[in-house]
């Protein structure tokens, strides 16, 4: 038969049970919505944190990893020739330097390195910020600031000042501003900070940043690199750590591991450094997916049961179609066209929704929490390949759900059927 003809009566069966099409249909475009909403939310939340991560992180991050050795001592190496046992109670650790040798030679060979996009040497240490009474702990960063900027794009996350004033301003400092807030203080004052050996020196505030995470802005400042080698005693080759941006980070997992052999540093990658992070990430998307296809899966359930309900209720009809010479294949189309029109209308509509839902989320403030995170809204991200996987996915599960039904409808014996 014409399949215009299987098409026309598929129609009927569906404007004539019009409350069990608009269940079925619902079923659908709740599932659809919920999974685009909440797959939006979620790998925007994801998306965000590894931003906001990777404004705090390099790439790359090569350093000395010094680790203190207890199994030699000046008592074993003294008494080394007698028979006698050697004991050694609370022995103190040895004094070590932590900078990397030849860090400028390092510095110069990555900088050759067609896969690396930018570099900054940095000399971190913990000091205590003093302004009148108050006195909170914290650390700074030694930096060359132009190099940094690039790295982290500082100039973006200014909120008072820029970061070439530490080129203009001798003892120049760039504030977090959870730190300022803490301790009053704004572009133009005097601080002055101290290592926990005793050594001080003042710094003028010429910029306040803010990266978004509590956890860095409350306690972070950068300083020239050169500032803190006078402030620890050092001279001007003492460097901690490299920092390094490269122009795509996905390969800093094979990166890290080249540098580490070639320069015999630890040299971790972004991912390692974060993989509490990358975990917590890849936990959200498996039970997004998990939710919102268990959420279509019951949807097609629901489909499944109408379907066989329009079947049981449809007998004589179907009887008498085959008795008119209707082949199986027939009965398959009509049945099965009237689960793909309410797979599509309720993908379409579930899009629709499911859109509507992430915008409406995206718009809405986040509750005001300086101390740990800064966000202005909800991060949604709206991506193509989300709604093109709801629609197809839709509709393989309407799909899958009305062909068992429709196949059961063409083994019917009309005889049996008209019998009684």
């Amino acid at each position: 038969m014409a399949l215009p003809v299987n098409l026309s009566i598929s129609k009927t069966h569906l404007l004539t049970r019009k409350k069990q099409t608009i269940v079925a249909m619902l079923g659908v475009t709740f599932g659809i919505a919920m999974f685009i909403l909440m797959i939006s939310f979620m790998q925007g939340v994801n998306q965000f944190l590894e931003d906001t991560m990777l404004s705090a992180t390099p790439d790359i991050h090569i350093y000395n990893d010094v680790k203190t050795d207890f199994s030699v001592s000046v008592a074993g190496q003294y008494f080394k020739d007698s028979n006698q046992l050697v004991a050694v109670a609370h022995p103190k650790p040895k004094e070590v330097t932590l900078n990397l040798k030849n860090a400028e030679g390092i510095m110069a060979d990555l900088k050759r390195d067609p896969q690396v996009a930018a570099i900054s040497p940095l000399l971190s240490t913990q000091v205590f910020y003093n302004y009148g009474p108050v006195q909170l702990n914290g650390f700074i960063d030694g930096v060359n600031i132009t190099e940094e900027s690039r790295l982290y794009h500082l100039a973006e996350k200014m909120i008072d000042g820029k970061p070439e004033n530490l080129l203009t301003t001798d003892n120049g400092i760039l504030m977090g501003k959870g730190l300022a807030d803490k301790l009053n203080v704004r572009t133009g004052d005097l601080v002055s900070l101290a290592t926990p050996t005793g050594s001080t020196m003042r710094f003028r505030i010429v910029g306040i940043f803010q990266i978004g995470v509590g956890t860095i802005d409350n306690v972070k400042s950068y300083v020239n690199i050169s500032a803190v080698q006078q402030l620890l005693g050092k001279d001007r080759s003492y460097i901690t750590d490299i920092n390094i941006k490269l122009k795509d980070n996905k390969l800093s997992k094979i990166e890290a591991a080249n540098f580490g052999k070639k320069y015999n540093y630890v040299s971790e990658d972004w991912e390692t450094a974060n993989s509490s992070v990358m975990a917590s990430n890849l936990i959200r998307d498996v039970l997004t997916y998990v939710v919102s296809i268990t959420l279509l899966v019951v949807a097609g359930f629901g489909i499944y049961n109408i379907m066989n309900m329009t079947i049981a209720s449809k007998l004589k009809d179907i009887a008498i179609l085959k008795a008119q010479g209707f082949a199986r294949r027939d009965i398959v189309q009509i049945f099965l066209s009237q689960s793909l029109v309410i797979g599509l209308l309720g993908a379409i509509t579930g899009l629709i929704l499911g859109f509507f839902l992430s915008y409406l989320l995206s718009r809405t403030p986040f509750p005001a929490n300086n101390n740990f995170i800064s966000l202005k809204y909800f991060p949604v991200i709206f991506r193509p390949g989300h709604y093109i996987f709801g629609i197809v996915f839709g509709l393989v599960t309407t799909l899958i759900a009305g062909f068992m039904p429709s196949m059961k409808a063409s083994r019917i014996d009309p005889v049996a059927i008209l019998r009684g």
